[in-house]
């Protein structure tokens, strides 16, 4: 029997060897040393040349990437391979910090995209092949219109710039304009998912303690809320790292406008993204067969996730992003209730006698 393979969203990877095509969305799924590999890191530091525009904000990352360096005790840490600086030198990973002044500005601003062209084009910068931008306060007053013209921008960055890949990100928490915030960053969300972008979702990580505690109303220092502009009921990364062992669960850091642990969670999803960019998987999930015979429709899903499957199959395994499983079901069933599931990525595991596969699908 011939082996096909029908593609009903835009969703699905598809792989031939280590290459598939999805959205990559970095959030706090992500925000975990475990399971990126030594092998991963390496390859990101040979083949990645960074350049990342930011301000006070986008700098929590670079700061928790550099005290990372030399946590030789830390959970999961694989030794002192998390060196990075400008140039590349001693194997360590090149970002070019600040490669150019400013962020990603407010309501329209555009300077950004204009400063990038130019840095672009200049010979010295030929090997640049990651460029990401962050935001500092402008989603807290921004529009749709707004968002919009950032999203218009970069994909046109993507179209003149073919070899360079363009990170999107999304605003801090901002409890005082949390509606504003929320729904200029699920806009953002919404365009990387739909047109299979790459997201570092800045937002998301600042919403979730690292045992996977959600909190709804956050503030970028991590003060966590009743209510938007409601009563502060506590701080979950200095509840966090209260309970846990510094240099062991945790590191200290002074990253500008939050806690320690925001800027470990932030430095951790950086080396995923990293990873991510220079061919890794992003999960220790068995890996795909492209020839695996298996639909699922809709893509996006709401609730009901239906299959259709062209051979015998075990049972089906729900994973997120990071591969956790959530939750398995018979291989006779032709529908999987997903209604539980938050809006995200996740990843279906088909298991069968003779051959096993992965389709990615997405909750809406």
């Amino acid at each position: 029997m011939k082996n096909s393979l029908l593609l009903t969203g835009i969703f699905f990877m598809f792989f031939s060897g280590n290459l598939f095509s999805q959205a990559i969305i970095i959030d706090h799924t992500c925000a975990k040393l475990e399971p990126i590999t030594e092998a991963a890191i390496n390859q990101a530091k040979q083949s990645l040349h960074i350049a990342y525009g930011h301000t006070s904000h986008g700098s929590q990352l670079i700061t928790g990437m550099s005290a990372l360096v030399g946590q030789t005790n830390l959970n999961g840490y694989k030794g002192d391979i998390y060196n990075w600086n400008e140039g590349g030198t001693n194997g360590a990973l090149d970002i070019d910090d600040y490669f150019v002044s400013g962020d990603l500005g407010h309501n329209g601003d555009t300077t950004w995209a204009q400063n990038t062209r130019p840095y672009l084009d200049n010979s010295n910068n030929n090997d640049v092949n990651v460029v990401i931008w962050s935001w500092c306060g402008g989603v807290s007053d921004n529009t749709q219109a707004g968002i919009q013209i950032y999203l218009d921008k970069m994909n046109e960055l993507e179209q003149q710039y073919p070899n360079v890949k363009f990170v999107y990100m999304t605003g801090h928490s901002d409890i005082w304009s949390d509606a504003t915030v929320k729904a200029s960053n699920q806009q953002i969300k919404d365009y990387c998912i739909a047109n299979n972008k790459i997201l570092y979702d800045f937002y998301d990580i600042e919403r979730y303690n690292p045992d996977g505690t959600f909190f709804e109303f956050t503030n970028d220092n991590c003060d966590y809320y009743d209510a938007a502009g409601g009563s502060l009921l506590g701080n979950w990364a200095t509840e966090w790292q209260n309970s846990h062992t510094e240099g062991v669960d945790w590191y200290d850091c002074s990253p500008a406008h939050t806690r320690a642990l925001n800027g470990n969670l932030k430095a951790y999803a950086a080396w995923w993204l990293w990873c991510r960019l220079a061919g890794w998987e992003g999960t220790e999930v068995e890996a795909v067969h492209h020839n695996t015979e298996i639909n699922i429709f809709p893509n996006p899903v709401d609730d009901i996730l239906s299959l259709k499957s062209e051979i015998p199959v075990d049972k089906f395994e729900i994973f997120d992003i990071s591969g956790k499983m959530i939750f398995s079901v018979s291989g006779n069933e032709n529908e999987i209730n997903v209604s539980n599931l938050k809006p995200g990525v996740y990843l279906l595991k088909i298991v069968s006698k003779d051959k096993t596969g992965i389709k990615q699908f997405v909750k809406k």
